[in-house]
């Protein structure tokens, strides 16, 4: 059998400093080097084997500490095993960080070349992409301005356009498809489902179950380092999900209260309403572009989403979570705090976080707003509200599928029918 990853009995162990402690050599100079002393050696990895075949798409799954982002590493060629072995067989790229290697002081063109070149592409082929490249990442018209005058998302869109342009055999994604905006997400699945299809592995790491479970062929699950199944995604994923919501389960109260939010909207603890409640969304409001409460929308508008919390106790780095679902309980969208790679504060007291969507590109139909707030390592949900905010869309024309994407049709002779849905 031909592998495209071959890993063999893996094991990485870390060193564990308390969080008074200084760890790194400076800190140690200022507060005293007597205070370097490391607590205790973990594990992040223990005995982990399997094999990915060419063209097959694998999920890798587990909650925060799990050891994903360690294996993904060792994969990629960041550091070695303290035992086992891994093989791989073709050219890696490894997507961890969109955002390492770009420098801000140079410009988008300059951060193209650079990038292309360290990622093994010579400065012909990074010519001969380029054009590709900017228009990938939707960035014509500021390509040749600093990065550091760009937003994250630019800089996320320009790290993606760069690294799938590279021609990988080994791809090893971590928490990257949630880049840009609905349409611009579409295209990078596209080009995912591309190189798949020339015989690329992929391995990708999400915390969305349901985007594994559409993508990937097989899914390999992480608990605490050790590999717990690899198989069928809807099996494997079903043993994750179902462990998550048996720890949410018995943290939920099991009086079946039913409460009020303060916009009328009723919650049934047990029906549309879980968690443990130590962290509570006492209201949600959807707000078109102005600001204004909206139960409609036209496909192609704004929305934002204002998440009211409460929480009578510090809660350390909460994971605050959007997804939007059809009626038949489809994921759409979905998209959460930690997807940005910065944590939370600790959070006391009451306050308001709002989700800014510059334009929701769904086709016509009726949707629903879940939104929830997890514990930081996702251990347990403390407040998820299902299908409790309905959201209608509406658009001109008729389009099958689920996404609305801005487009025109052009003959050979310059006449264009455009889209006239947005």
């Amino acid at each position: 059998m031909q592998h495209a990853i071959l890993a063999q009995g893996l094991y990485k162990q870390f060193t564990r400093y308390h969080a008074n402690k200084p760890t790194t050599l400076q800190e140690a100079i200022l507060r005293g080097l007597r205070r370097m002393k490391p607590i205790d050696q973990f594990w992040a990895l223990r005995d982990v084997s399997f094999s990915i075949e060419p063209g097959r798409m694998v999920g890798l799954i587990g909650r925060n500490g799990s050891g994903k982002s360690t294996l993904l590493r060792l994969l990629g060629g960041i550091g070695r095993p303290d035992k086992g072995k891994i093989r791989t067989y073709g050219k890696v790229r490894a997507l961890l960080d969109l955002g390492v290697g770009l420098h801000p002081d140079l410009t988008g063109r300059e951060n193209v070349f650079v990038s292309g070149v360290i990622s093994g592409l010579t400065r012909r082929e990074v010519q001969q992409r380029f054009d590709s490249i900017v228009g990938f990442a939707e960035l014509e018209s500021s390509i040749d301005n600093p990065l550091r005058t760009y937003s994250t998302g630019m800089r996320l869109r320009l790290g993606f356009a760069i690294a799938v342009h590279t021609s990988p055999e080994i791809l090893l994604l971590d928490e990257v498809l949630t880049v840009g905006d609905l349409s611009f997400q579409r295209k990078c699945l596209d080009r995912i489902n591309q190189f798949k299809a020339e015989g690329c592995a992929i391995i990708l790491v999400s915390h969305d179950e349901s985007q594994i479970q559409q993508l990937c062929d097989e899914v390999i699950y992480l608990r605490e380092g050790q590999l717990v199944a690899h198989g069928e995604p809807e099996i494997v994923i079903g043993q994750y999900v179902a462990e998550i919501s048996n720890r949410t389960h018995q943290r939920t109260p099991q009086e079946h209260l039913t409460s009020t939010t303060e916009s009328g909207i009723e919650l049934r603890l047990h029906e549309n309403r879980f968690g443990s409640l130590e962290m509570q969304i006492t209201n949600v409001q959807l707000l078109s572009a102005a600001g204004f409460p909206v139960k409609e929308l036209h496909s192609g508008d704004a929305l934002q989403i204002e998440i009211e919390y409460s929480a009578p106790q510090p809660i350390a780095s909460p994971i605050f979570g959007v997804t939007i679902t059809r009626e038949d309980q489809l994921a759409c969208y979905d998209t959460n705090t930690a997807a940005t790679g910065q944590a939370t504060p600790t959070i006391q007291g009451q306050g308001k976080i709002t989700l800014h969507l510059k334009r929701l590109d769904l086709n016509s139909g009726q949707y629903y707003v879940n939104v929830s707030i997890y514990e930081s390592e996702w251990n347990y949900a403390y407040d998820h509200h299902w299908h409790v905010y309905p959201l209608l869309i509406r658009q001109s024309g008729y389009e099958k599928g689920i996404l609305s994407v801005p487009h025109q049709w052009e003959f050979d002779n310059a006449q264009t029918l455009a889209h006239r849905g947005h």
